[in-house]
């Protein structure tokens, strides 16, 4: 699947789940669970509720997403 396949939304944290999943509320109030992306978690990003991230979904299931970044405030 191509990068331009993917939906990409921005959300708040709400909750966080084990093995670094997370629970995101996203700006149209759907709830997602997601996980932590490969390059985030290279680098040691640490992710906290209540942060506001972008969440990347693929179109065949959108309850479940990656997170791509979190926002600087």
């Amino acid at each position: 699947m191509a990068k331009e396949d993917h939906i990409e939304m921005l959300g708040t944290v709400i909750d966080t789940l084990p093995n670094t999943m997370f629970r995101v509320e996203l700006e149209n109030g759907h709830i997602v669970t997601a996980h932590i992306s490969g390059r985030m978690r290279k680098n040691y990003i640490r992710i906290l509720t209540g942060d506001k991230v972008k969440v990347e979904l693929t179109p065949y299931d959108l309850s479940k997403g990656r997170i791509i970044f979190r926002d600087k405030n």
